[in-house]
């Protein structure tokens, strides 16, 4: 028989009390008393909650098994179409939320996101300084769902001409992000910032509008006087520029040195793959002097180069502000690599894969890559100690000789005259 009001409000015992066609009242153990239909589908038995008895009233319940059954008659099942529903609203309300997230909100998430995985300081903090300085202004605010070409063409038009590597980057960056939002679901579609196929029709490559700027080196002919003056020096960021200069390094790779890399009894310093930019595990043969230098350092720390503060490495910038002392602003940390590869091209016939090995450089060539396998760490060995030979040559006073000796004197035991290169 079916229920009346009066008896659906009596009714506490647990149990299920049937309304008729499928619909039940279902009080539990607990004194909760809800609607539930009960149906078959596919052979199989089911049941569909249809809301607490304190929301719906007997006829209200009714009429909500009545819409469900008229689901199944349709072909349909109403449990499946309750979850349909519920996927669709909240599908609707991820979008919603979406729309309000701002590109530079987005921005700062990417940046949350990948900055722990950045060996390199300075890049990142150049990555929100770019970021702040050229998109902020007519992105920034913008739902990042809304960005198109039109929008970044105004971000990065204006400075594509006058700091074009600099409009290249941005590019790439606000790329990036899009991808990230896009992985977030915070936009949809196509990346208005990609290049290939996109802002190359918009924009003109970069290399026919700007000259590729090389870091600033100085001429190897120079290098003993350098070398010399250096030597003189005091303080840890000189002798961390000597080291780096002697091994051909970057700048990240001495800064982050950490005792265990370095292997004195073996003439060894092993860097790890996760410091090197190539991600490779890269060995360096250590010379006399570069040995010499790290014997003579303070072992403060685990950083092989400690800085002011206790726990911390010398900072990125330590190196260059020797130079700035030196009154040497014509040239930089980074281009004394260059000096070294004009030296290797010039003063010696070691070939040149042995000399981009020295310098951790990547193999361009997938065969030849494929073929070396070794690092020719000893052919290597024979290269640094040539360099750091030739640095260390005592320097010749033009107005006295124009000549300088090409064999190492049985007098000269450390080997600081230079010597002839021979081919390797």
């Amino acid at each position: 028989m079916a229920l009346t009001t009066r008896q659906v409000a009596k009714l506490t015992e647990p149990g299920r009390y049937g309304d008729g066609r499928g619909l039940y009242l279902q009080v539990t153990p607990t004194g909760g008393r809800s609607w539930l239909l009960r149906y078959e589908r596919g052979g199989r038995e089911r049941a569909m909650g249809l809301g607490p008895v304190n929301d719906f009233t007997l006829d209200e319940a009714r009429e909500r098994a009545r819409k469900a059954r008229q689901l199944l008659k349709d072909g349909i099942d109403p449990l499946d179409a309750r979850r349909d529903e519920r996927a669709r609203q909240s599908a609707e309300k991820a979008l919603a939320a979406a729309a309000n997230v701002s590109f530079r909100e987005c921005v700062e998430q990417y940046y949350k996101f990948h900055s722990r995985k950045w060996n390199n300081a300075k890049h990142a903090a150049q990555f929100l300084s770019t970021m702040k300085m050229y998109t902020y202004p007519a992105l920034g605010k913008l739902p990042v769902a809304a960005i198109d070409k039109a929008l970044v063409l105004k971000a990065i038009e204006p400075i594509w001409y006058s700091k074009t590597e600099t409009a290249s980057r941005v590019r790439g960056r606000i790329e990036a992000v899009l991808d990230f939002a896009k992985t977030r679901g915070y936009r949809s579609g196509e990346n208005p910032a990609a290049w290939d196929g996109n802002l190359i029709h918009a924009l003109p490559a970069r290399n026919t509008i700007a000259k590729v700027e090389h870091h600033a080196a100085l001429p190897f002919t120079e290098m003993p006087k350098f070398m010399s003056q250096l030597a003189a020096r005091e303080g840890i960021a000189a002798r961390a520029l000597e080291f780096t200069i002697l091994n051909a390094a970057r700048t990240g790779e001495v800064i982050g040195g950490r005792w265990p890399e370095m292997n004195l009894d073996a003439k060894l310093w092993t860097i790890p793959a996760g410091r090197m930019k190539a991600k490779t595990e890269h060995r360096v043969p250590l010379t006399s002097r570069a040995l010499k230098i790290l014997e003579a350092l303070p072992r403060e720390g685990d950083f092989v180069f400690p800085g002011s503060r206790k726990g911390v490495a010398i900072s990125n910038m330590a190196m260059a502000e020797v130079l700035k002392r030196m009154g040497r602003l014509d040239i930089t940390v980074h281009g004394f690599r260059s000096t070294f590869r004009d030296w290797a091209a010039e003063r010696t016939s070691y070939p040149n894969h042995v000399v981009e090995m020295a310098l951790a450089h990547v193999i361009g060539n997938k065969v030849e890559a494929a073929y070396r396998r070794g690092d020719l760490f000893v052919k290597r060995a024979r290269l640094m100690a040539d360099w750091a030979r030739y640095c260390l040559t005592r320097p010749v006073d033009t107005a006295e000789s124009n000549v300088m000796p090409i064999r190492r004197q049985d007098n000269d035991p450390e080997g600081t005259e230079p010597r002839a290169t021979s081919s390797h």
